[in-house]
C-alpha cells in the first residue's frame, strides 16, 4: 500500500504516545492526535473517551491509518481493563469499518504472551506463534485484541500489525529491560515499517531493538521492512553493577513478563 499520510494516533498524551509525536513526522505522516486527557502544547487533539463511539468516527474519518496506542498500559481492575482496552479497541475497530480506514497498527505487548518461560543459555529466541500466556488483566486484553484483529481481516479486510511492545524508554532501566528495550528511534522505525508494508493482513511482530541479550525472535518484524540499529548493551554495565544479573530462582526474573507475573505496577487512575 502507498505510505499513509494522516495517521490518526490515539494514546497521543501517554509516554509511548509523546515520544511518536516527535519521531513521526520525520517519516512524512500528518499525525492526528486522540487522547482521553488534553494535550496542552497541541490545540489541534482531539479530547475523548473510545467509549465516544461518535467521536471515534469522527477521529477515524479522512484518515489513512490508526496507531492505536490508548488505554490503560499496567494493570488495573477487569472492569477498567474491560471498558479501556476490550470495549475501547473494539469501538476503535468498528469506526475504522465504518469510515473505511483499511490499516491499523496495535499496540499489543510482551505481557500477552509474560508466561512463557524466558530463554536462558542457548535457548531458542521465543516466536510469534508460540501460546499466548497472558500474565495480568492487561495482558489478557493485548490477547484479546490480538484475535480482535484477525477477526477484522477475517470478516472486514481491516488489515492489522499487532506490536507486542516490550518497553519503549529514552534507555532501559533494569536488567530485565536490556532483553526487551525498543528505543524511541527504533519505535518509530518499527511503526513506519507496519504502516507501510504490503499485504500483512493480520501480522504479529515483537516490538524491540536488536538488543545483544534479546529473548524474541524479531523475523516477522524485520519482514515488514523493520531494521532496528540500537542495542541495549551499551547500558548494561550500569544496570548489572546496581541491580545484579536475573536470577533464575527469583520467581520475578522466571518468565518474560518478569514481575508482572508476581506483583504488577498497578494504574494509578
Amino acid at each position: 500500500m502507498p505510505a499513509p499520510r494522516t495517521v490518526l494516533l490515539t494514546g497521543a498524551a501517554g509516554g509511548l504516545g509523546t515520544l511518536m509525536r516527535g519521531l513521526l513526522p520525520a517519516y512524512g505522516y500528518d499525525l492526528r492526535l486522540l487522547d482521553i486527557r488534553p494535550i496542552d502544547d497541541e490545540p489541534r487533539a482531539l479530547t475523548a473517551d473510545l467509549a465516544d463511539r461518535d467521536a471515534l468516527r469522527e477521529a477515524v474519518r479522512g484518515t489513512d491509518a490508526v496507531l492505536h496506542l490508548a488505554g490503560i498500559s499496567l494493570e488495573s481492575t477487569f472492569d477498567k481493563i474491560l471498558k479501556a482496552n476490550i470495549e475501547g479497541t473494539y469501538h476503535l475497530y468498528e469506526a475504522a469499518r465504518e469510515e473505511g480506514v483499511r490499516r491499523i497498527v496495535f499496540a499489543s505487548s510482551n505481557h500477552a504472551v509474560g508466561f512463557t518461560p524466558r530463554p536462558r543459555g542457548d535457548d531458542p529466541l521465543i516466536p510469534v506463534g508460540t501460546p499466548r500466556r497472558p500474565d495480568t488483566f492487561y495482558g489478557l486484553s493485548k490477547s484479546f485484541g490480538e484475535d480482535l484483529a484477525q477477526f477484522y481481516w477475517d470478516k472486514h479486510g481491516i488489515e492489522t500489525v499487532s506490536v507486542r511492545i516490550g518497553s519503549c524508554f529514552p534507555e532501559p532501566t533494569s536488567v530485565r529491560m536490556l532483553s526487551v528495550w525498543m528505543s524511541p528511534d527504533d519505535g518509530a522505525r518499527l511503526f513506519h515499517a507496519a504502516l507501510t508494508a504490503e499485504d500483512v493482513r493480520h501480522t504479529v511482530v515483537y516490538g524491540s531493538s536488536a538488543n545483544t541479550r534479546l529473548w524474541w525472535d524479531l523475523a516477522s518484524a524485520r519482514a515488514l521492512g523493520y531494521e532496528p540499529r540500537d542495542d541495549s548493551e551499551r547500558y548494561a554495565p550500569k544496570l548489572i553493577a546496581e541491580q545484579g544479573e536475573l536470577d533464575p530462582a527469583n520467581p520475578d526474573h522466571a518468565h518474560l513478563g518478569g514481575h508482572f507475573c508476581t506483583n504488577p505496577p498497578v494504574w494509578p487512575y
